[in-house]
């Protein structure tokens, strides 16, 4: 079922006040990433940017800095749920320091299994994050094929 728009913040609020059940169902790794917003952020001037906006209505985007074939730095901004925020902060864990042809085989499973608790009804959060990274590394590849594109701001 496919909640409107102006029902999506009530309906965090309802999840957020299910007490201490929320705390006891899920391992320490998926509160932390669920919690962890020292990753939030944007990078001036990047080497490589990708945005996704899913069904839902949750937003990733993220920002990479790239030096000799790896991923050096990578922040993201989370529009959305906490398991969206979760799932933005484990690929994080996961990609940094990464070499890109390493990065590329990340997928939604990997981020799950990282979080061990992402709840089955929610597993289209970790997709969208996959997209959305996905996205910045193939905006990479096309910045490195054609550099003058950001001099002049183009994403």
């Amino acid at each position: 079922m496919k909640i409107p728009k102006t029902d999506q913040g009530q309906q965090r609020q309802d999840s957020a006040k299910k007490g201490p059940d929320f705390w006891q169902k899920h391992s320490e790794t998926f509160l932390e990433m669920a919690l962890r917003s020292d990753y939030r952020g944007r990078i001036q001037h990047p080497d490589a940017y990708g945005k996704r906006t899913g069904e839902c209505g949750d937003t990733v985007e993220f920002f990479l800095m790239v030096d000799h074939g790896s991923i050096r730095d990578i922040a993201a901004d989370v529009y959305g749920c906490i398991n969206t925020n979760a799932c933005a902060n484990a690929l994080i864990d996961l990609a940094k320091d990464k070499l890109l042809e390493e990065a590329w085989k990340i997928g939604p499973d990997d981020i799950e299994n990282y979080l061990e608790t992402l709840p089955p009804d929610h597993k289209h959060c970790a997709e969208l994050t996959i997209g959305a990274f996905y996205l910045a590394l193939a905006n990479y590849r096309e910045m490195k094929n054609s550099p003058w594109k950001k001099w002049y701001g183009f994403k």
